[in-house]
C-alpha cells in the first residue's frame, strides 16, 4: 500500500503524466484566460462598456433614434424624466417616435460608472436644450441611469432619473414656461 490508500505505482504514473503535460505547455497558459482575468480589469472593461452605451444613448437621443433606443432600453425599463413624468419602455419610445420629447443638444460631463455586481449605476451632469411637448427646455440636470448585465452579458438600461441643478435655467416646466401672448397674435390664436 502506499499514499492514501492507493498502490505507489498508480500515484506515481499520475504525477509523472501531470508533470509531462506541464512541461510541454498542456494545458496553454491562455486558455483559462478570460476565467482568470484580475477583478479591478474586469471592472475597467465594463466600466468601458457602459460608458459606450452612454455615448450611444446620447447620439440615440439626439437624432431621434427610436430603433437603438429600443435596444438599449429593457422590456421592465421605468425612467422618471425631468418634469418628473413616470415613463415605461412603450411610453419613451412613443414620446421619441412622435417628438413629444426632442433634445437638440445633450453635452455629458462628470459621469461615474459604480459598478456592482451584475448593476452599473451611471451619475452625469447633462446640459440639455431642446422641446418637451412643445415648450422650450433648457437648462443642466443631474442624472442617475441603471445599467443591468443580463446573464448574455448584454448590457441593459432598467431605471432613469433626472433632476434640474437649482439655479440652471429653465426646466421645461409647462406652467413655468407657458407661452406670452404677444401684440401681434391674440392669446387665441389669429382670427
Amino acid at each position: 500500500m502506499g499514499l492514501f490508500g492507493r498502490p505507489i505505482r498508480r500515484s506515481l504514473t499520475g504525477t509523472v503524466v501531470l508533470l509531462a503535460a506541464v512541461a510541454v505547455g498542456w494545458p496553454p497558459q491562455d486558455a483559462f484566460a478570460g476565467h482568470m482575468q484580475p477583478l479591478h480589469e474586469k471592472k475597467h472593461d465594463a466600466k468601458r462598456q457602459v460608458e459606450a452605451l452612454e455615448e450611444q444613448w446620447r447620439q440615440a437621443q439626439l437624432a431621434g433614434d427610436v430603433a437603438t433606443m429600443d435596444k438599449l432600453l429593457s422590456d421592465d425599463y421605468i425612467g422618471i424624466s425631468m418634469t418628473g413624468q413616470v415613463n415605461t419602455k412603450i411610453q419613451q419610445l412613443d414620446r421619441m417616435r412622435t417628438r413629444k420629447f426632442v433634445l437638440t443638444k445633450l453635452d455629458l460631463g462628470e459621469m461615474q460608472v459604480k459598478l456592482v455586481g451584475s448593476i452599473a449605476i451611471v451619475t452625469s451632469r447633462a446640459q440639455v436644450e431642446g422641446t418637451n411637448e412643445g415648450v422650450a427646455v433648457q437648462g443642466t440636470y443631474r442624472y442617475t441611469r441603471v445599467y443591468q448585465r443580463l446573464p448574455s452579458g448584454v448590457w441593459k438600461i432598467t431605471s432613469f432619473e433626472a433632476t434640474r441643478v437649482p439655479g440652471s435655467r429653465d426646466s421645461g416646466n409647462r406652467d413655468a414656461a407657458a407661452p406670452k401672448a404677444t401684440a401681434s397674435v391674440p392669446p387665441d390664436g389669429p382670427s
